[in-house]
């Protein structure tokens, strides 16, 4: 049974800031991400060619992560634009260490860095608890 954790609409929006690895985090694809980070998208041609690859990312996600009552798309959202500041972290219920990265940047970019890494994996967890 495909549950519906992640969509193709935030995965195209990260997509525009693809040559960041953004998508392929989303997607929980860290590696490749992280590869997509310090090459600008495998020199933009990669960040190209996922573009049509984007729809098959989101049906892997969907088998691959647990739905539940923290969703997705708003932490990622949360994390991608205001991640420095913890807000992902809030919403996920984790308040302690929300505070601490509003407090130091992120623990000074590697958390922030950290949960590019593991944001999926914990939201399943947390997600499957309920």
């Amino acid at each position: 049974m495909s549950q519906n954790t992640h969509t193709p609409v935030i995965g195209y929006l990260l997509w525009l800031f693809g040559f960041t690895g953004a998508h392929r985090f989303y997607y929980g694809r860290p590696i490749s991400g992280t590869v997509y980070f310090f090459t600008l998208g495998l020199f933009f041609i990669g960040w190209l060619i996922d573009l049509f690859l984007i729809p098959g990312m989101d049906r892997a996600a969907d088998l691959r992560f647990s739905s539940g009552p923290v969703d997705y798309n708003v932490a990622w959202i949360l994390l991608t634009f205001l991640g420095l500041l913890g807000v992902h972290r809030m919403y996920m219920g984790k308040w302690l260490t929300g505070i601490l990265y509003l407090l130091t940047g992120g623990l000074f970019l590697v958390g922030y860095i950290y949960d590019y890494w593991t944001l999926n994996d914990q939201l399943s967890e947390i997600n499957s608890q309920t």
